[in-house]
């Protein structure tokens, strides 16, 4: 009985200290009013007549009052009516919604005595938002109770635990994945004081571990196998595949979709996330069954379909949602300054970066890393068992500022800020967290192809193949010797037997299609849509002649990987170097791009959707430099440099990744490190083996009706 004594009197101390700190925020943005409207010529508290001074404040009150209860009761109502509107579309709409919220609360106000032009409501609405935010958050702060439930009201959670629920004990895992952070990069962030918190987790015993990555050193091919345990047939970032006529590019919805129902297929399982997980700005679901921003369900429709109410809980507040649309157009301002600064300097490697870039930049720096990040807080404050998100802020600006510099450092920073917050919360978690850090490829540096060379990959094929080219092309060195080669190897060709290689030549189409060429970062592939099989070299030998020697011997290209009926398949590089796959080792004409090279190329040419050419661009070993077949100056897809070398950070009281002398290689490796780390957690997260792929293993995926296919481009 005097414990409920006790308990009841908690909770009217509770109640007090939440009452006050109403009135207090209630006050403070009367206040803020009051100084808005005598400083906005726009906007007003008084009558036409004119009002005492007590008058106006409690008008300003009355309308502070409304504007903060309209913000409570109707801003979730319209952000929830807008789930389908996309988040980057919702994020520029927030100041217009919380203007038009001020001007609704200034006409509630009896006797007509507040007023504001709509563009002056808005900016009058963004100041009271975001005082009102700040107010509250520090009276919170030293309050543990009273911090923990403005978490859970600002992550979307309305039930935080009761005072004397009993601790889960069971730690959750939360994998954070930095986008494109490589572990060069990493190491030289903390050593240069960019990450705090980062060095942080080292200085406690975190174990900071690289791993490489396969052939594809792209997010499609590293998160499907880190989430899903197989990344088999993915060959690039983007590919055709022959027997259905489908360009599959790993970012878009349709071709995310099947290549998780592919992998779901293939191990007949879910995914990492399968039991109580939640996947926050991901490529693919993993298994979970709450969804954040995940590219494989965004494109579906029905009531199943979660992806878009990840990003509810967060602009639900309205002062997140100003926050956030503030910082967004604070980004698109930075890019623009930072571009222009580096044209005027006339900076080299320099790509384009206007168009919608900004936009593009402010996005998955801004928006998408406030809403991942408030929803992993959301799901750890809900004690789920294993959330895997993805931060991509650092791989967007790499892209087109380059892996090193002032742009990619203040990146990292912010980054940090948001490990940290996340490391803050599991103080408040009702289990304790593990927090694991990852990255699912690095980013190499280097000149475009086409800026080192003046053509791209696709106008030397076509001059290989001796195929129209463009004027600019035919005026550049490699674009000429190709065209020559291409010219004199026709005319050996005329003068030569058919058949003089001894092959039994299979028929080929009288009127060959152009071919298909495609770029993945510093990796190429090059497809002949007509030939329903995968080509061999003594077939495109005898269609264009000059092709593949060209591409080998040009000083852009590290090596080209052809299918032979004679080899089997094989590389070839410049010098006339050729070298069976079957007898490919880490020397010769893949040394420089590293210890398991010859493993990943040998593993990607068992893929039955490989290119009939496979191209990858050479690596200077000794400042790292590729070229990228695609405008980027930070790039990954293939192999050579930093791309190749992620990162694996785990606290200490997980078994190492792999024992003492041995390598972490491959995506799918990764996944079974992760399996074993939630295994290794009391009580069983996720199966030990894999179960028999069966005819109901795709029942996980959110997907009800075949998948359209892609339109080429």
């Amino acid at each position: 009985m005097g414990d409920g004594r006790w308990g009841g009197a908690d909770r009217w101390r509770a109640a007090g200290r939440a009452l006050a700190r109403v009135v207090v925020v209630w006050a403070v943005s009367t206040l803020t009013m009051l100084v808005l409207a005598g400083v906005l010529p726009d906007f007003q508290l008084q009558s036409a007549d004119g009002d005492s001074l007590t008058r106006t404040a409690l008008t300003a009150a009355s309308a502070a009052g409304a504007f903060g209860l309209l913000g409570a009761l109707v801003w979730p109502l319209l952000v929830r009516a807008l789930l389908l509107v996309p988040a980057l579309v919702l994020g520029l709409l927030v100041f217009f919604l919380n203007g038009s919220l001020l001007l609704v609360a200034l006409w509630l106000i009896p006797d007509g005595r507040g007023a504001a032009d709509p563009e002056t409501a808005v900016v009058v609405a963004a100041a009271m938002s975001a005082v009102a935010s700040a107010t509250s958050t520090a009276l919170a702060v030293r309050d543990d109770d009273a911090y923990r439930r403005r978490l859970y009201r600002l992550t979307g959670r309305t039930r935080p635990r009761a005072p004397g629920d009993a601790p889960e004990h069971t730690p959750g895992t939360v994998f954070l994945q930095l986008d494109g952070v490589g572990h060069r990069v990493l190491r030289r962030a903390v050593d240069d004081g960019l990450m705090p918190t980062v060095a942080g987790l080292l200085d406690a015993g975190h174990r900071l571990t690289p791993w490489r990555t396969d052939w594809s050193s792209q997010t499609g091919a590293s998160q499907l196998g880190i989430l899903h345990g197989s990344n088999e047939d993915v060959p690039a970032f983007r590919w055709y595949e022959k027997d259905t006529g489908r360009l599959m590019v790993s970012n878009r919805p349709s071709s995310a979709v099947e290549l998780q129902r592919r992998a779901v297929r293939r191990t007949g399982d879910g995914g990492l996330l399968t039991f109580d997980g939640a996947s926050r700005g991901n490529l693919f679901s993993g298994g979970a069954d709450q969804l954040a921003l995940v590219l494989s369900m965004a494109g579906r429709r029905g009531p199943r379909n979660r992806s878009r109410a990840g990003y509810f809980a967060y602009f639900s507040d309205p002062a997140n949602a100003v926050r956030t649309a503030g910082s967004f157009v604070t980004e698109c301002l930075r890019e623009t300054v930072q571009s222009t600064r580096a044209l005027l300097r006339r900076d080299t490697p320099r790509v384009s970066r206007g168009g919608t870039y900004p936009f593009v930049r402010a996005f998955a720096t801004v928006l998408e890393r406030d809403v991942v990040v408030s929803a992993v807080m959301g799901d750890m404050l809900a004690g789920r068992t294993a959330v895997y998100a993805d931060l991509v802020a650092y791989d967007e600006v790499a892209h087109h500022s380059g892996p090193h510099g002032r742009d990619t450092d203040q990146v990292l920073r912010r980054l940090d800020r948001s490990v940290g917050l996340i490391v803050t919360v599991a103080e408040h978690a009702p289990r304790p967290y593990r927090i694991v850090l990852l990255s699912d490829h690095g980013q190499s540096p280097g000149e475009t192809f086409e800026g080192a060379y003046g053509l791209t990959l696709k106008d030397l094929v076509r001059a290989g193949c001796g195929l129209p080219v463009p004027r600019r092309v035919r005026r550049t060195r490699s674009g000429s010797e190709a065209r020559d080669a291409a010219r004199d190897a026709l005319r050996l060709a005329l003068h030569r037997p058919v058949d003089e290689t001894g092959e039994s030549a299979r028929e080929l189409p009288a009127r060959p299609s152009e071919p298909v060429v495609l770029a993945s970062g510093n990796l190429g592939l090059i497809s002949f849509p007509d030939v329903p099989h995968r080509m061999t070299r003594e077939e495109i030998e005898r269609r264009h002649p000059a092709l593949l020697r060209t591409l080998a011997h040009h000083p852009g290209i590290g090596f080209v990987l052809v299918a032979s009926a004679e080899h089997g398949s094989v590389v070839l590089a410049g010098g006339g170097t050729e070298v069976p796959v079957a007898e490919l080792d880490d020397t010769g004409p893949l040394a420089v791009f590293g210890p398991g090279a010859a493993d990943a190329v040998r593993r990607t040419d068992g893929f039955p959707h490989v290119a009939d050419v496979m191209v990858n661009s050479m690596h200077d070993p000794v400042t790292g430099a590729v070229h990228a077949f695609e405008e980027q100056i930070g790039s990954h897809g293939g192999l050579g440099g930093e791309q190749t070398r992620p990162f694996l950070l785990s606290p200490p009281e997980l078994s190492a990744p792999v024992g003492p002398g041995e390598e972490l290689a491959g995506a799918e490796q990764v996944h079974r490190v992760l399996r074993r780390w939630l295994r290794e957690c009391e009580g069983p997260q996720v199966p030990v083996e894999n179960p028999p792929s069966t005819d109901g293993s795709e029942s996980v995926l959110p997907v009800e009706r075949p998948v359209a296919q892609d339109k080429k481009r």
